[in-house]
């Protein structure tokens, strides 16, 4: 009788740790110097086109990685560029199509604390995982705010698609 009792306590262990192995969740995110790398590309793309901004960069969950502003960069471009980078993260397509598509609730998401419906926003994926979204702010148009953030990721784009192992 004890002998069954211990054969089943040990099978009811193996089946609940299986079970709980389930709760450990891992993801792919995108690491500190990489995100470094992509807000400065960003920042030189705009400044050779004579545009001084702010970019930034979160991971895939909305927390920040990396943000840099231009010398000549206004205060809030790094409040605005977070903003449109967790609309993105919040959303998973850039901004500037998310707020083509849903102009109906707009003024609603704009009331959120930490989002903001605005173009320059751009995911960044790695073989095919959503890593991260990067943003920029204050280059005169959200148009050319993305236009600077795909410039970075066009860069750095091998080296983005090699950071998934």
């Amino acid at each position: 009788m004890m002998r069954i009792k211990v054969t089943l306590l040990f099978v009811f262990f193996l089946l609940s740790v299986g079970v709980n192995a389930k709760d450990v969740v891992v993801t792919k995110n995108i690491g500190m110097e990489l995100a470094r790398d992509i807000a400065n590309e960003a920042v030189m793309a705009c400044r050779k086109s004579g545009y001084s901004v702010s970019a930034v960069v979160v991971d895939r969950h909305g927390l920040l990685r990396a943000a840099l502003r231009d010398d000549s960069a206004a205060r809030f471009t790094l409040e605005i560029a977070q903003r449109k980078a967790n609309m993105t993260v919040m959303a998973w397509t850039d901004s500037g199509v998310f707020r083509d598509a849903r102009r109906d609730i707009q003024q609603e998401l704009n009331h959120i604390d930490g989002l903001i419906v605005m173009e320059g926003g751009i995911k960044i994926t790695a073989a095919g995982y959503n890593i991260g979204a990067i943003a920029v702010s204050g280059a005169l148009g959200g148009e050319k705010d993305a236009a600077c953030a795909k410039k970075a990721l066009e860069k750095l784009n091998e080296r983005i698609e090699f950071s998934i192992e």
